[in-house]
Order: structure tokens, then sequence, then C-alpha cells
């Protein structure tokens, strides 16, 4: 049995809190002042965990099932995902199928959840959510489609550690399209800036907060930590095919995979100081953009 798949999925589950921690460090140092500690979700989840749970009377099982479900859905998603040039913990052909569906289960089950409380002001989070996320996923869907067609396979675990050096060499711009492409979809699937604020409270700006303004207690515990690890999983999938590099000495390996993660969560950091938040009728056009991205770079691949 190897135990090597295991011990990368326990460090994805602990040190995927870690992250929102080191983009929000980055953002404090850029504007000059010290910060929460990069351990800070790990303090609310404990908090949250020891809290109780008020319910609405208009709610049903949905709205108590959803961060439940939501949680096992981006667990499933992290099974799938290869740690850096080392394989997934699942890995049969076609599962980058599944890995998209784990994920949009994981949305799905969320506004279904905010829809259950009757709430217009839910709703209409949950309205743009959905929106904006049916242009992300063909973004998402047309990069796998380009890396499989470039290498040949048509897993996670064999795509992705196969994207060399020479993999590059050969089709570097296609390549940094389909990066490029990720990037944007990351940061909109996560409702980070450009996107969405995840330390906004003002409602006309909203998006995946307000669908989970009435959880409280465990069940937001639960929304925070499946947050964290969405988070982790599109990271590993972009800093995969951003670090071309395998020693074939596994701590050697996953070392280069820790440092890519923690120097993609400076960048969303910088790059969150750097920017406001989009007004609401540009972001589609910058999904489309992400998705002209993606296509440019299936062209250049099939060509």
């Amino acid at each position: 049995m190897n135990v090597i798949p295991w011990i990368h999925m326990a460090v994805a589950l602990v040190l995927a809190p870690l992250l929102p921690g080191v983009i929000n460090r980055t953002k404090a140092r850029v504007a000059g002042r010290d910060g929460a500690p990069f351990m800070q979700l790990y303090f609310d989840l404990w908090k949250l965990l020891r809290k109780g749970a008020v319910y609405s009377r208009s709610t049903t099982w949905v709205f108590r099932a959803g961060p439940l479900i939501g949680l096992a859905a981006v667990l499933g998603a992290l099974m799938l995902t290869p740690f850096g040039k080392s394989g997934a913990l699942l890995a049969f052909d076609g599962d980058l199928v599944l890995f998209a569906y784990w994920l949009g289960l994981m949305r799905f089950v969320t506004v279904l959840a905010a829809l259950d409380t009757g709430s217009s002001f839910e709703g209409m989070g949950a309205s743009r959510e959905v929106f904006f996320s049916a242009l992300a996923e063909p973004a998402f869907l047309l990069g796998l489609l380009g890396l499989a067609r470039v290498t040949g396979a048509i897993s996670l675990s064999t795509i992705l550690p196969a994207v060399t050096a020479a993999t590059w060499l050969s089709t570097g711009p296609a390549l940094a399209l389909i990066a490029a492409a990720w990037l944007v979809i990351l940061l909109a699937e996560n409702a980070r800036i450009p996107v969405d604020d995840p330390n906004t409270h003002l409602e006309l700006t909203m998006i995946h907060e307000v669908m989970v303004l009435d959880h409280g207690g465990p069940d937001l515990s639960l929304i925070l930590y499946g947050a964290a690890l969405k988070l982790w999983v599109m990271g590993a999938l972009l800093v995969s095919l951003l670090t071309p590099v395998r020693y074939g000495v596994a701590w050697q390996d996953a070392l280069v995979f820790l440092g890519g993660m923690l120097i993609l969560a400076v960048g969303i950091g910088l790059i969150e100081s750097a920017m406001a938040r989009l007004r609401l009728t540009r972001v589609p056009q910058l999904l489309m953009g992400a998705l002209a991205l993606a296509a440019l770079a299936l062209m250049l691949i099939m060509k």
C-alpha cells in the first residue's frame, strides 16, 4: 500500500486554512499593518465549533445539510487532486470530469441552502453565483482539455505530472494562456478580488458571503473550512502546471509544491492589494476573457 498519497491528503487537510492567513497577512503588510496572525482561520474554526447553531423556522433540512454536503464534495475533489508531481489518492481515466462535478456539487448545495432561507437577499447572491460560475466553468474545462491534448492523458494524476520543462519549451505560450485563465477562475471561484471581496458586507456587492449569512456556529465552520480546501484544490492544479520540476524524491517534490502554494498565496495577496473589486457588470467580461484565453490555448495546441 502506497502511503504517500495519504500523507499528502493529511498535509492538505492541515495546511489548507493557512492559505487565507498568508493572503490576509500579505495584504496587511502591503498596507503597512501587522494584520491578523497566519493561524487566524484555525482560531476562528475552533471558536465556531464550540458554539451552537440557530435555525430559522422557515428553513428545512436542506439548509442544515448544505454545509456538510459541500464539505464532503470538496473532500471528494481533494482526493482526485495531485500533490505537485505526485499522483492523487484516487486516480482513474476521466477523473477530471468527476473533479469538475465535485466542485459543481459544492456550489449547488451552497446555492440550495441559500435559497432555502426564503430570503430575497440570499437569493440575489445565489443568482450571481450561478451566473458567474456558468461563465467560469467552460474556461476551466477548456484548460483541462488543452492539457489532456498536450499530454495524451485523461486523468489529473497523469496530466499534471506529465507537464515538464520539455513540455513548456514545446508548448509554452499555450500553457501560459491556460495558467492565466486558471488564475482568473481561481480568483472567481474562491470569491477573491477583483471578482468578489471576502471581507465586504455591502449588500449590493456581495456574492459568496451573502449566501452564508444565515449560517453560524459549526455550520459556518464547515463552510469556511470547505472554502479553504477549495482554494487549496484549485491552487494545487495551478501550481502543478507552473512548476515543471520533478526530482523523483518525495520530500523534495513536496517542498517544491508547498513552496509554490506559498508563492501563490502571496501572489493572490499582492493582486488584491493592487486592485479594487470590479463592478458587477465588468465581472462577466473578465470571465469571458479567461474563456477566450483558454480557447486560444486550445487552438494553439491543436494547430
